[in-house]
């Protein structure tokens, strides 16, 4: 073989190279660095986890011909798209209704099938993308399901590639890595070799706004996930290809914060890169501030900016879903909290006692409370919990709330967009307000009914 080449391009993966942000970081005490994994032949940090998954998939007993099957946002079916192409294998890949048509369309063009199911479903829904994928693979001979939601080959990958990499470029000058979090491959692998290395180096995950990981991570609650924008982050199940233990903190982010950020990541920085590497960024910029710390941040760039050029970088769908500045849309949850009686937020703790919280609700004329534990948002108690406790005859006024704390809740911000609040509460009885993990303002439906006429009734006069 000639001098320089290499025998296929699944030898180019990996080798990225790490780049310092300027523009967009100025004012911070510490540096903030990018791994720029979308320069991977495939486009993503996947192509690493596309290889260590087939090759483990061959061991295994995957014979020529055979077909690989997966769900996906679309990084991971790219890339398991180019090693098949390689090795001669065909591909079924099953989308969420979500995701770019550039996605699909760069599917389909290695030759694959593509599948596209609804977003706005139950992860247990026969129509999911999830179960959808799985019911083909059951359907089909000599098949490869790669499940990346539970394939440990996917950490391990980062575990074998991205960790001993990085860590040979950086170093024990590297304080903190930063990446979003969604099948939890990435966090998982790279943070378990850094912390073998390094074991004070810390990990903080991104997640973004509507997903199941930061309430449960700050509050050990399963709250109600509801629909984000931004692709190929956060989770509304859990896979067990994420351990949430090797994480030390974990920063939220919102739809216009990601999108926001990495335009000008792109404008600022000529990093041609997608949402999910706009929303590390943004979290790693929220990390550094809230610490002042003269750290050294590496933030991993999953994937490239041509597969959004239809959403993030058009500016009429930016302004549609209210992300453009000069679109002020319905406001903000902020907006709506200062529409409403001026009086602290009522919560109780967890320890209160049933009369105790009856009583709070009767004397205030609401419905249901957070429960804190210290300082922490634990949860929720609603009246409906109470009389079914009394009528069941399990405890007593006097028994703790304890055991009757519920999650049927989501967390939202102040920053919140009212359209997306609209969503939430579709899916949840309540939006709990948090600011810096303080409860600040409790929404209910009629709150949100309430704040739309006060704003329609101008227009109606």
């Amino acid at each position: 073989m000639m001098r320089g080449a290499l025998s296929d391009i699944t030898k180019a993966v990996g080798h990225t190279p790490i780049v310092k942000l300027n523009r967009v970081t100025e004012g911070l005490a510490s540096d903030i660095y990018v791994k720029c994994e979308y320069l991977n032949p495939g486009g993503s940090h996947k192509d690493r986890v596309g290889i260590n998954m087939i090759r483990e998939a061959e061991a295994a007993g995957l014979k020529p011909g055979g077909t690989i099957v997966e769900a996906t946002s679309g990084n991971t079916g790219a890339a398991l798209a180019m090693v098949a192409a390689i090795k001669g294998y065909k591909c079924v890949f099953v989308m969420p209704d979500k995701m770019s048509q550039e996605k699909i369309s760069t599917l389909r063009a290695f030759g694959a099938k593509v599948v596209v199911c609804p977003t706005a479903v139950e992860p247990e829904d026969p129509r999911s993308y999830y179960q959808v994928a799985k019911r083909i693979a059951e359907e089909t001979p000599n098949c490869f399901y790669a499940n990346q939601y539970h394939n440990q080959a996917n950490p391990n990958a980062h575990f074998l590639s991205t960790g001993p990499e990085i860590w040979e470029q950086c170093g024990h000058e590297l304080d903190v890595f930063c990446t979003g979090m969604g099948t939890g491959g990435t966090i998982s692998g790279v943070g378990k070799f850094l912390k073998s290395k390094k074991p004070d180096i810390k990990m903080v995950g991104v997640d973004p706004v509507g997903s199941l990981y930061y309430d449960f991570v700050k509050s050990q609650r399963i709250t109600k996930p509801f629909s984000y924008k931004v692709e190929g982050i956060g989770e509304d199940f859990f896979p067990s290809t994420m351990n949430l233990n090797i994480i030390d903190e974990i920063i939220r982010v919102d739809d216009k914060e990601c999108f926001l950020m990495t335009r000008d990541l792109v404008r600022l920085e000529g990093l041609f890169v997608g949402g999910s590497g706009g929303a590390a960024v943004a979290g790693a910029i929220k990390y550094a501030k809230a610490s002042g710390r003269k750290e050294n941040i590496l933030v991993l760039m999953p994937d490239g900016a041509s597969k959004y050029i239809s959403k993030i970088f058009n500016d009429e769908w930016m302004r549609e879903n209210g992300f453009l500045e000069e679109e002020k849309g319905l406001g903000t949850v902020r907006d709506l909290l200062a529409g409403k009686p001026a009086t602290s937020v009522l919560t109780v703790s967890a320890d209160a006692k049933v009369h105790e919280v009856i009583s709070l609700l009767k004397s205030h004329g609401i419905s249901q409370l957070p429960v804190l534990e210290g300082t922490r948002l634990r949860g929720m108690v609603q009246e409906v919990d109470l009389l079914r406790h009394l009528v069941q005859g399990k405890g007593t006024l006097d028994s703790s709330i304890n055991d009757l704390v519920e999650s049927d809740y989501a967390t939202v911000t102040p920053a919140t967009k009212v359209e997306l609040l609209k969503g939430v509460l579709s899916d949840a009885k309540i939006a709990i307000v948090l600011e810096k993990e303080a409860v600040v303002g409790v929404v209910t439906k009629i709150d949100l009914i309430d704040f739309l006429a006060r704003k329609a009734t101008p227009a109606a006069v």
